[in-house]
């Protein structure tokens, strides 16, 4: 159906233009029809007459197109074009194009026909590029013009019938049927005018002498020559000839060729010889010699050459564009000094020289972009254009450097600048982007182009810790809201998504929360005590902490700190023995034959601290007489220092004081009683100064009376006890002996003078307990009491006298005491044991033996 309008348009337009020349809108309007009509799908032709004026409709783009106008909004439909003037404007909102700038076709195109110009419409997301010519048709808005004035003849009338004369070429800048058709000229007897048309479709002149000239009738001729072209209406254009008739010159000169022909590269400086034309006249003296000029029946081409007027050499007057002009034609005349005349056509072919860089257009550049953007995202289009041609004109388009962006050509000079690489902007932030565009001359010409592009930041890094494990030491016994340590955790996104918060993680430290040991701040991570360390119940103990910024989502990570207890010295040492209690005494038996060295109790000390804050010293603090005995340094053993004399006292009181290794040291005493006795009534006698030292308020007589009556209380005792271990022993052995029960040996220390080595003698050790109801007596083993008790034992001798050695196995000599000895406070202590030769006699505490490392 559009076809046969069309059609029928233009028949009526036919039509019409035979009864009436047809209206510009009307021929417009079909020739816009038929242009449409005739387009492919790969791009769109109008044509639309020069001189509309600005926001005259020329085509709808989006129907012709096939788009929707939602797509040219979301597109970013724009008009893209190299010129400097924008002379069609695209309506997005209608989806038309309207002139926007006044449309000058001879300004445009000049001599070019037919006239169009081409621009492209770019559409984004995804990449569109419609190529859109537009035609410019002719108006006859120009009149026929001659440059010169007038035109000046010296002819001699002796030129033959049927000379020719060139005449000046009229120009018209309009273009077809508006442009110069014919030439008329003026009624005269002499001369015809012929019309002739150049190579390239320009018309000119030429007077052809039809009858002789006759200088005595007419010496001079006033012609007109009038150009009209073929407009509606019609414009013409008139230039005067002037002819001056001269004396008889009857030969003209002549060219050796009708055609020269020559090529110049562009941009040849000035000077250079281009061609050189010769003409030849047979005449002599003043009507032989010819000179040289351009001649007027084209249009001027002086600003681009001169011509020497007697050799005829044509030299580059002005730098020749290729762009512009890519070839010249002009004619060159040889005249004699008779004024005859004849011309030569010069063809100079301009040859491209690679004098243009190419240009680079943006036509989009997006910045900044998201560093999660995929690879192959398209951050700019470019257009690069070269205005030479052939090789000069190719164009290759890259990007310089390492940036992680690369050039692709979707459609011609068009380039798109798309990322290669996935994108950090942890690493690099931002980059700069240098596009070189080169051309394939040589040598090359090139150009840069310079983008930054700035890279966002997405969430995509969790907090790091600057450290894999943190560990710090805190002393005991501080204050709550004590700084322990600092966890640092750095994220290199930025803004909000680097704010790093610090979360404590819920764990049980020995059943009870974390968080009522510590708390940590979650600015600054700096983690303090919540309460106060006591190294004796937590040493030390672990938790997590968590790092997490502030991106959506958010991302964290944990790390574990361990938190060391560092003890204090605020603990003393503890006796473990000798125990000291308020109603029971611990006392030590030293035989006065004991050795040098002999070891006579250990003081068994510990601390609840550790560390050098546990390393116990023993120093003998007070002792009745120093050269008797001392102390170990590090394990509190008290040994003999020198043989034991009849002179020292039987009752020895040894205070040893504990000191631990701290800053500054804490120590304890322990009260160590020692008796030097061979015999138990020995012990017994002096037992009763074992007594705890008191303070007593009352006057002396009373102490000492008290004092008299337990010594007596306990002589009584002490003779009952030995009695009765005497009989119950006696009975023991009785029994012991008609027993089959084994027996068991216990060897007591004994030092060999001669090879210092310890020998042990056969003992046999039962205990009894005895109470001062002798009705509750009982013979049993000891089990612990809360009582302290005395044990006598008599380490066997040998007898020197009878030279007999005794086997332990056969023979067995022993006796046993025992009794219960009370002290008017309210203490008293059990003696039991046996005596089997002769024994020490030993007081030991029931709750810990003695510890004898040496006799063991």
């Amino acid at each position: 159906m559009a076809f046969y309008k069309i059609l029928s348009c233009f028949f009526v337009g036919i039509s019409k233009w035979r009864i009436s020349v047809p209206s510009a809108s009307t021929m417009s309007l079909c020739f816009l029809l038929i242009s449409f009509f005739l387009q492919s799908d790969a791009q769109i032709r109008y044509s639309i007459p020069e001189e509309m004026r600005k926001g005259s409709l020329i085509g709808n783009v989006a129907q012709d197109l096939g788009l929707d106008l939602k797509r040219l909004r979301s597109g970013r439909a724009r008009i893209v074009t190299g010129e400097n003037v924008q002379y069609a404007e695209l309506k997005t909102d209608k989806g038309t194009l309207v002139v926007n700038e006044r449309i000058d076709r001879e300004q445009l195109c000049g001599d070019v026909t037919p006239c169009s110009f081409t621009f492209e419409i770019l559409l984004e997301n995804p990449m569109e590029l419609h190529p859109v010519t537009i035609e410019v048709l002719d108006v006859n808005d120009n009149a026929p013009t001659f440059q010169s004035k007038q035109l000046d003849f010296e002819i001699t009338e002796s030129v033959t019938i049927g000379s020719r004369f060139e005449l000046e070429a009229a120009r018209d800048v309009d273009a077809g049927e508006n442009g110069l058709q014919n030439y008329n000229l003026s009624p005269n007897n002499n001369f015809i005018l012929k019309q002739h048309i150049n190579p390239d479709g320009s018309k000119y002149s030429v007077l052809i002498l039809e009858n002789a000239l006759d200088r005595e009738k007419q010496p001079r001729l006033h012609l007109k020559l009038v150009a009209v072209d073929g407009g509606s209406p019609q414009r013409s254009g008139t230039v005067n000839i002037n002819i001056v008739v001269l004396d008889a010159n009857d030969n003209a000169p002549v060219f050796n060729q009708r055609v020269y022909k020559s090529k110049l590269p562009e941009n040849s400086p000035k000077q250079t010889q281009v061609v050189k034309v010769i003409a030849s006249d047979m005449d002599s003296d003043a009507y032989g010699q010819v000179t040289y000029s351009f001649s007027k029946s084209k249009a001027p081409i002086g600003d681009f050459f001169e011509i020497s007027p007697f050799t005829g050499v044509i030299f580059v007057a002005k730098e020749v564009d290729f762009e512009k002009d890519k070839l010249i034609e002009f004619r060159v005349e040889a005249k004699d000094q008779g004024g005859l005349t004849d011309t030569c056509e010069v063809v100079i072919e301009i040859i491209d020289v690679n004098d243009n860089a190419p240009v680079i257009n943006v036509m989009s550049f997006s910045s900044p972009v998201s560093e999660d953007s995929p690879v192959g995202t398209t951050i700019g289009i470019i257009n690069v254009k070269d205005l030479d041609s052939g090789e000069n004109g190719q164009v290759r388009c890259a990007v310089e450097g390492s940036a992680p962006v690369e050039v692709k050509s979707n459609v011609r000079n068009y380039y798109a600048l798309v990322t290669n690489a996935p994108l950090d902007r942890e690493s690099v932030s931002d980059f700069n982007i240098t596009v070189i565009a080169s051309d394939s001359g040589k040598p090359p010409l090139s150009v840069t182009k310079t983008f930054n592009l700035k890279i966002s930041d997405v969430n995509d890094n969790p907090p790091v810790f600057t450290r894999a494990l943190y560990s710090a030491t805190i002393t005991e016994n501080n204050s709550p809201g004590f700084s322990v340590l600092i966890v640092v955790a750095k994220d290199p996104d930025e803004n909000q998504n680097a704010r790093v918060s610090y979360i404590l993680e819920e764990c049980d430290i020995g059943g009870s929360p974390v968080s009522g040991y510590i708390s940590v701040n979650s600015e600054n991570g700096v983690i303090s005590a919540a309460r106060s360390f006591d190294y004796e119940q937590t040493k030390q103990f672990l938790c997590v902490i968590k790092a997490q910024d502030g991106g959506s989502p958010p991302l964290s990570s944990n790390v574990t700190v361990k938190i060391l207890v560092q003890d204090q010295n605020d603990n003393g040492p503890q006796v473990l023995y000798p125990v000291q209690t308020g109603g029971s005494l611990v006392a030590e038996m030293v035989p006065r034959s004991a050795d040098v060295g002999y070891l006579v109790t250990k003081v068994v000390a510990v601390d609840v601290d550790s560390g050098q804050n546990a390393w116990l010293s023993y120093k003998l603090q007070k002792a009745a007489d120093r050269a008797l005995f001392e102390v170990g340094l590090q394990n509190g053993e008290i040994r003999t220092i020198r043989q034991v004399t009849d002179k020292d006292a039987v009752k020895q009181r040894l205070a040893v004081i504990v000191e631990d290794n701290g800053q500054p040291s804490r120590s304890a005493t322990v009260i160590v009683n020692v008796v030097v006795a061979d015999s138990f009534p020995e012990v017994m006698s002096e037992f009763t100064d074992f007594t705890h030292d008191k303070e007593y308020n009352d006057n002396l007589t009373f102490y000492l009376v008290l004092a008299l009556a337990v010594v007596s209380f306990l002589f009584i005792t002490c003779v009952v006890v030995i009695i009765s271990v005497k009989i119950y022993r006696w009975r023991q052995s009785r029994v012991l002996y008609h027993s089959n029960l084994p027996v068991i040996p216990y060897y007591p220390p004994r030092y060999s003078d001669t090879l210092g080595t310890a020998t042990l003698p056969h003992v046999y050790n039962y205990d009894t307990c005895r109470t001062t109801d002798s009705r509750k007596s009982d013979i049993k083993y000891m089990q612990p009491m809360s009582q302290s008790l005395v044990s006598v034992d008599d380490v066997g001798t040998e007898s020197a006298q009878n030279g007999q050695q005794r086997s332990t196995a056969s023979t067995l000599s022993s006796s046993r005491i025992g009794g219960l000895v009370s002290f008017p406070d309210g203490g008293s202590f059990i003696l039991s044991g046996y005596v089997i030769g002769t024994a020490p006699l030993r007081l030991s505490n029931h709750l810990s033996p003695p510890i004898n490392t040496e006799n063991q």
